[in-house]
């Protein structure tokens, strides 16, 4: 597994990275050993908050646990993405593909060129987008804890689509596909 640290507002001795590193390595027998680990550190308002992704097998997981003590925070997070591989083991073993661990060469990403004058992009990432089903880009949702979530629709032929948490609780759909 790969590490990655950053340290927000903060300035960390190593024995914290080693035991981060040695916390999140119990979740390795999960991935392949091409899996990524990125962990965010950082104090505010006297909380020590960290945030862990950890990408392996075509899937993101995140969790953010903030506690009074940096080392409580990190056995939080680990244990919370430990849950969330748990409780959606069954889903994930179902839902992987043979080729789950490769990418095609016809990957989409989006990059923001010139912005407009009154708009300001901040921020712009590119990303490929996985073929998967709806299912799938659900459970991927959730396990992000994200309101919504960009995909392209194995169901509809790999069109662009996006699913988002309604207010309801239920789900949405939208696609580019034409009727």
């Amino acid at each position: 597994m790969k590490f990655q640290y950053s340290e927000k507002k903060v300035k960390l001795p190593g024995n914290v990275h080693a035991y981060a590193e040695k916390k999140v390595m119990k979740l390795a027998r999960f991935f392949e050993e091409d899996a990524e680990a990125l962990i965010v550190f950082s104090i505010e308002k006297n909380r020590n908050n960290v945030e862990l992704t950890v990408h392996g097998a075509g899937t993101w997981f995140r969790a953010s646990e903030s506690t009074s003590d940096m080392f409580a925070s990190i056995d939080a997070a680990v244990g919370t993405i430990e849950g969330q591989i748990r409780k959606n083991k069954s889903r994930l073993a179902r839902r992987l593909r043979q080729d789950a661990f490769t990418r095609s060469t016809e990957e989409t990403s989006f990059t923001v060129e010139e912005p407009e004058d009154d708009l300001k992009i901040v921020r712009a990432k590119q990303f490929y987008f996985k073929p998967m089903t709806r299912e799938e880009a659900v459970m991927q949702m959730n396990l992000l804890e994200h309101s919504f979530f960009a995909f392209r629709d194995e169901d509809n032929g790999g069109s662009f689509a996006v699913v988002y948490r309604r207010n309801d609780g239920g789900y949405g759909l939208i696609d580019d596909s034409v009727e």
